[in-house]
């Protein structure tokens, strides 16, 4: 693509980024047909391809972001399943970052969206926060009938009110834990606890320290660790993304390996490198980078079952950011067949789910779509459980009659773990 930035407009190392990626696509169109938005929508604006274009005239025009931007940006769900299709290796996810930053600092936007949007970014990164309003939102839930219409805001309201669980978990705050393991130690690495997963499934870290433990790995939570930065950073919020980054960095050197359970969390951390590229912290970030593994490659050498194999089918949902975010695709499959489990996968396993971070709230009608699309695939295959590496998704998929399991819940209770609740 031929861009028309001026020398002065690339002395900004980020415009200068911009224009590289844009200089690589070659308007192929691949990528629209396995964008989830336009496969929904059918709107040329609402694909890669024709975000390129309004992210190119905006960047090069060096203008606020209009409405229409505004628009189709915002549905991008930043699944970067077009990443795996373009022939040409556009770095789509590095160009939409960079646009929701520009957005974010020329565009005003109403009243209840700026609200919204500071609500989430006040809450959901902290999990005693995340807690309350979770409890809240169960006492709202029984009338979220009342919120009729095509009013965006009730229906950003429902979409809250639907995603609130029936029962809140204990409480779980592992910042500042060390966990050893019985016998000779083989490892040591710090595990990402994430936000919304302790408050939502407390669970899953437990059965990764569990599991890791039995394996002979000590997990460390480091107490100064905390938010990854993904939510404020898909929301252009660039500054808080970097500070959340650089107490993360800090916090994780000195370790082995950095071991992510929610893959959403895992593809922000291993971009740390390029987030702080030009920062005091860029060497540290950049190792950190290098040593941060999804809970499933880090098994992936050491897992060994312990317990004969279940019969129980699992239908694999691959979470967009493990399997195009990360490029992880096999090791969470391999592990299950390890484990014993029959392993069945839907026939769109490349199509988000529609969680996305904050998406099935900001869009839920969108995300209500691409929902009900990925559950018919997956209930398409008779399993007894469906398997994801990431809390979006599980909770995204959860109440349609199929439990929705975390695949290190499956590997630990097969390794002699507790058996994952829900499970018949």
């Amino acid at each position: 693509m031929q861009t028309n930035f001026s020398p002065t407009q690339l002395q900004n190392p980020e415009i200068a980024v911009a224009n590289d990626i844009l200089r690589t696509c070659v308007h192929c169109g691949f990528c629209t047909a396995t964008c989830p938005t336009f496969v929904t929508l059918g709107d040329e604006l609402d694909s890669p391809r024709g975000r390129i274009y309004l992210i190119k005239d905006m960047l090069e025009n060096d203008r606020a972001a209009s409405e229409e931007e505004v628009l189709h940006i915002d549905r991008c769900l930043s699944c970067l399943s077009c990443m795996t299709t373009c022939p040409s290796g556009v770095d789509y996810m590095h160009l939409v970052d960079h646009a929701r930053v520009h957005i974010e600092e020329t565009y005003s936007r109403p009243l209840m969206d700026r609200v919204l949007r500071e609500v989430l970014a006040r809450v959901l990164p902290y999990p005693a926060r995340m807690r309350a309003a979770l409890a809240l939102a169960r006492v709202g839930k029984p009338f979220a009938g009342l919120l009729v219409g095509e009013n965006q805001v009730f229906g950003r309201l429902r979409a809250m009110l639907s995603l609130a669980p029936d029962r809140l978990p204990a409480a779980q705050n592992l910042g500042g834990t060390v966990h050893r393991p019985a016998g000779e130690v083989k490892g040591r690495a710090a595990l990402l606890a994430g936000c919304a997963q302790q408050a939502i499934a407390p669970s899953i870290n437990l059965a990764t320290i569990e599991l890791l433990n039995r394996l002979g790995v000590e997990v460390v939570v480091p107490a100064a660790a905390g938010c990854c930065g993904a939510l404020v950073h898909h929301m252009g919020r660039h500054e808080e993304a970097l500070a959340a980054a650089r107490r993360n960095v800090a916090a994780w050197e000195g370790f082995d390996a950095v071991v992510v359970n929610t893959s959403g969390c895992g593809t922000v951390v291993k971009d740390y490198g390029f987030l702080l590229r030009h920062d005091e912290m860029a060497g540290a970030a950049a190792k950190v980078s290098a040593k941060t593994r999804d809970i499933s490659e880090y098994l992936l050498e050491i897992y060994q079952p312990s317990r004969p194999a279940p019969g129980v089918t699992v239908a694999y949902h691959a979470a967009c950011s493990l399997q195009h975010g990360q490029k992880v695709t096999s090791a969470p499959k391999t592990l299950l067949r390890k484990a014993g489990f029959a392993v069945v996968e839907p026939k769109d396993a490349h199509l988000c789910c529609g969680s996305a971070g904050t998406y099935n709230i900001m869009q839920p009608e969108i995300a209500a779509a691409l929902r009900r699309r990925k559950l018919d695939t997956l209930n398409a295959k008779e399993p007894d459980v469906i398997a994801a590496g990431n809390i979006g998704c599980l909770t995204q998929l959860a109440g349609d009659g199929v439990p929705t399991v975390h695949t290190v819940e499956l590997l630990n209770w097969m390794a002699g773990g507790t058996k994952p609740a829900g499970l018949k």
